[in-house]
């Protein structure tokens, strides 16, 4: 296993680190109804990754992610705490909230967190969350009282990164990329604020998707070289803890490349997620453009599901747009409206 800094922190964080959705059980929307161990099998599974050189553990509150917590806390007693990192989050953009959500994830680990992110933040709640008593503020003042050692952001969109980013209160960012979406990451190489954050990176397999068309080697071999510290793979047996935290070396691979890959089984779209298709109308593109290729992916019922939320109201606003900025800021120079029709008659 190799390891890297994790920004200014002073921690050094193992290369891949270990997603604990996949171990959870209970009655919450992402269970993967083919895992749900129990409590020794967790821990066992735990314990092989870090056996394997796994120092990085990240969860989240019980309504996302189940006995997660409670499970990664039996596991950091038995292992000994001071030889793995834990990254917790929960979804609450207010102060108060946040508080005591942060008191009550280390009431369940049964030890205080390293790092606790906000999550999800998103461009409709990142005021609240860096406003004055908001979330991060928040989180800062669990950081002094020794409650947690390092503030967190945790979001899917390059904005809120960026502002995390040149916000001196934030330690850690945790967001999302793969050799597919890789227009955030790409974002995120160019814009020196992010240099002395830590920088850790989700949906590595693309939420499962495209492990129908690449290996997980070369899924994560072909993000090694962004400037990372830590990528985060869902674990949940122990050959899934085999395959990922086996040593891959990098294998980098041109979007065009993963283009022609997906070619093989259909015609892909080619977004790479990275934003700037920008809707003045205040509708998210690339969500949609993500969905397609998703559906094609073997996500069928979710992407559907996902697409067809407001897809008639963004055709017709589509239809109805003279200004086309989408178009005009797509590096990728995607024909953006000729995409959301294709998109509305897939789900007519």
């Amino acid at each position: 296993m190799r390891y890297r800094e994790l920004g200014n922190t002073g921690l050094k964080v193992s290369e891949i680190g270990f997603g604990t959705i996949p171990v959870l059980s209970g009655n919450v929307p992402v269970l993967p109804d083919y895992y749900s161990p129990d409590v020794d099998e967790a821990v066992d599974i735990m314990l092989l990754a870090c056996r394997m050189g796994c120092n990085l553990y990240d969860t989240a509150i019980p309504e996302e992610y189940g006995d997660a917590e409670y499970k990664l806390g039996v596991f950091a007693r038995k292992v000994g705490r001071e030889n793995i990192i834990i990254s917790d989050k929960a979804r609450f953009m207010d102060g108060n909230d946040m508080f005591r959500e942060v008191m009550r994830s280390a009431e369940n680990l049964g030890t205080k967190p390293d790092i606790y992110f906000v999550h999800q933040v998103d461009e409709k709640n990142e005021d609240e969350t860096f406003s004055r008593y908001g979330a991060l503020d928040a989180l800062c003042d669990l950081k002094r009282a020794g409650i947690i050692r390092y503030t967190g952001i945790a979001t899917h969109y390059y904005s809120v990164a960026a502002r995390a980013a040149a916000d001196s209160r934030v330690d850690v960012i945790q967001t999302s990329g793969n050799i597919m979406e890789r227009g955030i990451m790409d974002r995120i190489a160019e814009n020196e604020d992010f240099k002395g954050k830590g920088l850790i990176l989700n949906k590595v397999y693309a939420a499962g998707c495209l492990l129908s068309t690449f290996t997980p080697g070369e899924l994560i071999g072909g993000v090694l070289h962004w400037p990372f510290s830590c990528a985060l793979i869902g674990i949940g047996t122990p050959e899934q803890a085999g395959i990922a935290l086996t040593e891959y070396p990098p294998a980098q691979f041109t979007f065009e490349q993963v283009k022609e890959r997906l070619s093989e089984h259909f015609p892909p779209i080619g977004c790479t997620r990275c934003q700037r298709c920008v809707c003045p109308r205040g509708y998210e593109v690339h969500i949609l453009l993500r969905q397609y290729n998703y559906y094609h992916l073997g996500k069928r019922y979710w992407a559907m599901k996902k697409m067809r939320m407001n897809i008639a109201e963004v055709y017709a606003a589509c239809r109805s747009c003279t200004g086309r900025p989408c178009m005009k800021n797509c590096p990728q120079q995607l024909n953006i409206p000729e995409l959301i029709e294709r998109i509305y008659g897939m789900t007519e």
